[in-house]
């Protein structure tokens, strides 16, 4: 069948959208970012995606990965089998990758290019859900991790940890990572490539005391085996995976390249940014549990690292934990904005902050923390799987070609309006995706597939290609990835 794509053409726009095409120009590091979920015309494009690099490693060297690390260890797995767990839960960064190409493609973030696969109304809806929930979610488990190692911090000054310390050391964190999300593009390129380069000497120091102390032979006293392994192989996979799979928005860091710009070297330099720290950080986290007890991961590392350095390590957790929250809660406030809220980029990243401080105080106390971080990741994955697979299959579908000045347009007018607002092969393919990985997993509830098939959690793979296949199926069902005037 001929292709019933267009080339990429100016849409007159609605009153209602035209406002969204005219803003001032974005300005550079240090001034608040103007645009929000607008198209970004030819001439604002600029940049190497080389740079993409160190946005995506500063993210990605962070407690929290050292946390789920330490975990795979917790679950009964050799240092063996956690390390090639690792590797391969963060292969899943070339899907992130994937996801990033379209950003220069439609000069718009990856919130307004779900149009396309989900029509206006039905986008609205993914991104109150898959996009801005599950966004504050990451924020709020991220930011409790990065606070945790603040509080040990602020004890070594003599200071208790009570709850009201606690309370305003949570807040300072989130000040100034929200800062980064409101002041935006800009200050991120610029800011990511020194903290990459600093976060990468501090964990460099961690690495060499983490290699003294490891056993390289480490097995658990009662090694797991048969169906019990494979479960909690899965698990493991899950868990490492969830962190790539989070990135559905990849596009928002993307959008500012021209629209030449490689797709090769978009996705390779964004998928390499989250992988090489990924497996790095986590197998540390592994090592270190071979090691000392990563039940309490602070405690347990202060045995192996030097006293001096203990200050340093944690000020770095912090720091890291920060760039990667600035990277959420900037894609957050765009989700807040796509889903129809009609307000400012800055003050809906703003709104999101507050919504995550709450969850993170709840996380930190009243829940235990290492079990909300291990059910939450698990259970997100049910979402982002299906969610990652249709947009992906949908850049595959369409060769990566997107009408940025099109998916601006929300009228019933819309090349993307499909029927009634909604694109009922995403919708259905997202919702198929969504039901066939709920009943495969197991975290704090068991599927009955899962269940079945003795509590083995299946939900990732299942998920992606569930959702794949759907789509693919339904759109070309529908004549194929069709553009309607």
């Amino acid at each position: 069948m001929a292709s019933t794509l267009p080339d990429p053409h100016e849409v007159p726009l609605s009153p209602r959208t035209a406002h969204q095409e005219a803003p001032p120009p974005t300005g550079g590091a240090g001034r608040i970012e103007a645009h929000g979920i607008d198209h970004i015309p030819e001439r604002e494009r600029h940049g190497h995606p080389r740079r993409l690099f160190s946005v995506w490693a500063a993210a990605n060297v962070n407690y929290l990965s050292l946390i789920v690390g330490g975990t795979l260890i917790l679950m009964g797995l050799t240092l063996w089998q956690a390390l090639a767990v690792i590797v391969t839960g963060n292969l899943f960064w070339s899907l992130t990758g994937l996801l990033a190409i379209s950003g220069p493609a439609a000069g718009a973030p990856s919130e307004v290019i779900t149009r396309a696969m989900f029509g206006i109304r039905g986008n609205r809806v993914n991104n109150a859900v898959v996009g801005w929930m599950i966004s504050v979610s990451y924020f709020a488990l991220n930011l409790a991790a990065a606070a945790t190692a603040a509080f040990s911090l602020v004890e070594k000054t003599g200071v208790t940890a009570g709850t009201g310390v606690k309370v305003a050391v949570v807040l300072a964190i989130a000040a100034l990572t929200l800062t980064i999300g409101v002041y935006g593009h800009a200050t991120i390129m610029k800011l990511y490539l020194p903290i990459t380069l600093t976060l990468t000497a501090v964990f460099a120091v961690v690495a060499v005391c983490v290699f003294q102390h490891a056993d390289y032979a480490y097995a658990p006293a009662e090694p797991l085996t048969g169906a019990e392994l494979w479960a909690v192989l899965f698990s493991g996979v899950t868990l490492i995976g969830a962190a790539p799979l989070s990135y559905t928005t990849s596009a928002d860091f993307s959008r500012y390249l021209p629209r030449t710009t490689s797709a090769k070297a978009v996705l390779g330099w964004t998928a390499l940014g989250g992988f090489l720290p990924g497996v790095a950080v986590c197998s540390l986290g592994a090592l270190a549990a071979t090691a000392v007890d990563m039940t309490d991961p602070q405690a347990g590392l202060q045995r192996i690292l030097p006293g001096w350095f203990d200050p340093v390590f944690l000020l770095a957790l912090v720091l890291g934990t920060i760039a990667l929250n600035a990277l959420t809660s900037y894609s957050a406030g765009l989700a807040l904005q796509a889903v129809g809220i009609r307000i400012r980029r800055s003050l809906s990243v703003l709104a999101d902050g507050a919504a995550a401080v709450s969850l993170t105080l709840y996380a930190l106390l009243v829940s235990d923390f290492l079990d909300t971080v291990s059910n939450v990741l698990q259970l997100t994955v049910v979402l982002l799987g299906p969610a990652t697979a249709v947009y992906a299959t949908d850049i595959l579908l369409r060769h990566n070609r997107y009408d940025g000045p099109a998916l601006m347009d929300e009228t019933p007018g819309s090349p993307f309006w499909y029927t009634a607002g909604v694109n009922p092969a995403g919708a259905l393919a997202l919702a198929g995706g969504v039901t066939a990985a709920a009943l495969c997993v197991d975290t704090l509830y068991t599927g009955p597939i899962a269940g079945a098939l003795g509590d083995m959690d299946l939900s990732l793979p299942v998920g992606i290609v569930v959702a794949s296949s759907l789509y693919a199926l339904l759109t070309r069902a529908r004549g194929g990835a069709r553009v309607r005037r």
